[in-house]
């Protein structure tokens, strides 16, 4: 059964309307959940989010729905196959055709051409829903709900990006201080902002920006690589992060070089710095707070990456 709260969400699930094909099975509700929660991140900028299993497989924003759904789909055209995909513009004429050249589950999108529609209904099993103002945030009196045997969980949603964003995180050099531990041997503290010798550019802060939103949406242990406007690479779901790292790299291939990483857990050893600097990964941002962030700091200094301490961690489950 799939219940609707009696406070109206503008931009919900549960306000969309189904234009074609069959009913919504479980599954399909909470993946399709899982691409709206992402999309709503990129506000009004042309952005597609493709999905499989709650996890985003694919994210793209260009300048038109078009351009944002061939970089989503190049992102990795394996794992899109019978996915969901979440747009939040028009689909167009152009755009349902390319849809069309795969199987996809499921589209949700605030509208669609007449002409987009009749090619995508040619498609007998696939959805398409429309879900007016789809990129509007969730109401501040929304909750996050998880059922447990014997009891169900509640928290608030997690609605911060980054809580620092806008006083010159990617500018400033992190705080560094000496904190002695119990045993008599100290360790290094990073504070937020850059802990490395290299700032990143203008263009790896908008890359890190656009994969940090992504991994916000990914189950953890998540890893996501991408550059300005597309993903290349996500690894999700893994019980450490150098093996969510390295998921990551593998399926990013030769795109892995020059692309950004975001990490939603820190490091506590140095092997993803590691990784990533062989794969050629230029900058890297992740929350801080190892132990052992002096050794990932030196090795991303070693290799020339630009690191950024963040000190939230979204840590999706």
């Amino acid at each position: 059964m799939f219940y609707k709260e009696q406070t109206a969400r503008v931009g919900a699930l549960t306000s969309a309307k189904q234009l074609w094909g069959k009913e919504l099975s479980y599954n399909n509700i909470n993946d399709a959940n899982g691409a709206l929660e992402l999309l709503k991140e990129y506000g009004d900028t042309p952005a597609v989010v493709a999905c499989k299993h709650a996890n985003p497989c694919g994210v793209g924003t260009g300048k038109s729905v078009y351009e944002a759904y061939c970089k989503a789909y190049n992102s990795d055209p394996v794992s899109v196959f019978g996915g969901i995909l979440a747009i939040n513009g028009t689909v167009d004429a152009a755009t349902a055709t390319e849809i069309n050249k795969i199987f996809i589950e499921i589209v949700m999108a605030p509208d669609y051409t007449k002409e987009a529609l009749e090619i995508l209904e040619a498609k007998k099993n696939i959805r398409l829903l429309q879900i007016d103002n789809i990129s509007a945030r969730r109401a501040s009196t929304a909750y996050d709900m998880k059922k447990v045997y014997g009891g169900l969980l509640v928290q608030q949603y997690d609605e911060t990006l980054i809580a620092n964003e806008d006083t010159g995180l990617f500018e400033n050099k992190a705080e560094v201080k000496t904190e002695t531990l119990q045993n008599g041997k100290t360790k290094t503290v990073y504070g937020n902002g850059v802990v490395t010798d290299r700032k990143p550019t203008a263009e790896e802060i908008d890359a890190m920006m656009f994969a940090w939103k992504v991994v916000k949406h990914t189950k953890s242990n998540a890893i996501v690589i991408g550059k300005s406007g597309r993903t290349t690479g996500i690894g999700m779901g893994q019980t450490n992060p150098i093996w969510a790292a390295q998921q990551a790299i593998e399926h990013a291939g030769a795109e892995a070089k020059g692309s950004v990483m975001a990490s939603d857990a820190f490091f506590p050893f140095d092997d993803v710095v590691h990784a990533a600097a062989e794969a050629g990964i230029t900058a890297i941002i992740q929350p801080g707070g190892s132990l052992r962030d002096d050794d990932s700091v030196k090795a991303a200094n070693a290799a020339g990456i630009a690191m950024v301490f963040v000190g939230d961690r979204h840590f999706k489950h």
